[in-house]
């Protein structure tokens, strides 16, 4: 049989059979199924292995008794070279997640990761079709949910032409948003009477990165939320009056509203609601950053996000449906590709989307797409789409924050001063762009006047 020349997202090789072996089968078993190559090294070299009469039986059984459900990998001996090597293969697991010895892991690339207790939840949940918001909060009532609130979800409904006759308790029971009495996380973070820390979002107007010139903060159920953060945007974004000589004028927003809408709707559905974190929404004079606690799960990368080529798997499944029937929101997984749309409609630069920490941000511009130098800050997702990648996820630059890195990989002691003339830009211009760049952590400076830049992103292979 011909052999693969090299490990991958799906084969592992290893020179012989021990703990890390059944470590590989417990990642493909969390992930997609793969096939570890025993009897080979790491540079896919055959080393082959001696197999006895009881050699595979006692593999077979040491994978099953040291592991989580129990795995039993297929088991294939192959030849090549007069040299024995053995295949074991392991499918996805349906019920994730499976551990060894107490530890987790899951396939990135080609290597194995252990995964958080975070993880490990949200990967059970998602195997047994579940999410967080479903299960019972032990640590509120039904005396933490206000009544007057469902009614009003429920008059909504009602004029959206759904027949609604129940009463607020049975209605909730009919969502399985209260089971049993008791409340349900999403119930709670629906209806919840008073405001609480579990749903904070940071609202600031931003003069710059340092000066603060009006905040805000939220702390109410999410679904008054939506409103009270499009009413803070609102306020800090320019409105441009067009008089047409009908009897109406025409309101031009600086960002498409639609969009914003969107944007935020799925910050605050889509949010990790056990992460101590907040969202945050910082709006500046030409930007607007959009930061939620909850990263892309594994299975989504920005670029699929980008291409619409991805499943959508709502982290909040009960608020995502009940905000669905709503009206709140219109389909699953079509968001991103609405709210691309409403920006190249109005022409402008396309929002940036990227994993940040444990949380993810959007970034939207109001410069124009293609415009001058300051109107490409921030980035576009034209032509370099996909073509970079920063702590394995992928991320977009626009042409100058390519060359500046670009050339500070190929002279890393090079000033600011010297990139102008390199780009024959204006000091100010090429600043701006650096200081984007650092504060999206894809460079750092190290060292001061003989300092030089290390480059923390990497040109992805084609």
């Amino acid at each position: 049989m011909n052999f693969p020349e090299s490990e991958n997202q799906h084969i592992e090789f290893k020179q012989s059979f021990n703990a890390a072996v059944i470590e590989t089968l417990v990642a493909f078993a969390n992930s997609k199924g793969g096939i570890v190559y025993v009897g080979m090294e790491d540079n896919g070299d055959i080393r082959g292995i001696t197999i006895g009469k009881e050699t595979i039986a006692q593999i077979v059984n040491e994978i099953k008794f040291k592991t989580i459900p129990s795995l039993v990998p297929d088991v294939e001996v192959a030849e090549q070279f007069g040299k024995e090597v053995l295949l074991l293969s392991v499918q996805e697991y349906p019920v994730k997640p499976v551990s060894t010895q107490g530890r987790y892991y899951k396939r990135v690339g080609n290597s194995n990761h252990q995964l958080s207790i975070a993880e490990v939840v949200d990967m059970h949940l998602q195997s047994m079709n579940s999410s967080w918001d479903y299960y019972l909060d032990a640590s509120h009532t039904l005396n933490d949910i206000s009544l007057d609130k469902v009614r009003l979800a429920m008059e909504k409904m009602r004029k959206m032409g759904r027949v609604i006759e129940d009463d607020p308790l049975t209605f909730l029971m009919k969502y399985d948003l209260i089971r049993d009495g008791k409340l349900s996380n999403a119930a709670y973070l629906l209806f919840k009477r008073n405001d609480s820390v579990l749903t904070t979002i940071e609202l600031g107007y931003f003069q710059n990165d340092i000066i603060i010139k009006d905040s805000d903060r939220s702390k109410e159920d999410v679904l008054t939320q939506v409103e009270r953060v499009m009413d803070f945007v609102r306020k800090h974004i320019n409105k441009e009056v067009i008089i047409t000589g009908d009897p109406q004028s025409i309101q031009k927003w600086q960002y498409p509203l639609e969009a914003i809408r969107e944007i935020v709707m799925n910050m605050i559905i889509h949010r990790d609601y056990r992460s101590a974190s907040d969202s945050i929404v910082k709006v500046y004079a030409d930007k607007i950053e959009f930061y939620n606690p909850g990263r892309l799960p594994d299975n989504i990368t920005v670029k699929d996000l980008l291409e619409n080529t991805y499943k959508s798997t709502p982290r909040n499944k009960l608020i995502a449906d009940f905000c669905k029937d709503l009206g709140i929101i219109e389909k699953y997984g079509s968001g991103i590709r609405r709210i691309l749309d409403y920006f190249r409609t109005e022409g402008l630069e396309l929002p940036v989307f990227e994993n940040i920490s444990e949380g993810f941000m959007v970034t939207v511009f109001a410069n124009k797409a293609g415009g001058t130098i300051g109107g490409t800050i921030g980035g576009t997702i034209g032509g370099t789409i996909g073509g970079w990648l920063f702590n394995d996820s992928v991320i977009t630059l626009d042409e100058i924050k390519e060359q500046i890195i670009l050339r500070m990989m190929e002279f890393p002691t090079v000033t600011v001063r010297q990139l102008c003339l390199l780009l024959g830009m204006n000091k100010s211009a090429v600043q701006k762009h650096v200081d984007i760049l650092k504060k999206s952590r894809y460079i750092e400076r190290q060292g001061t006047t003989r300092g030089e830049w290390v480059v923390k992103v990497r040109k992805k292979l084609k």
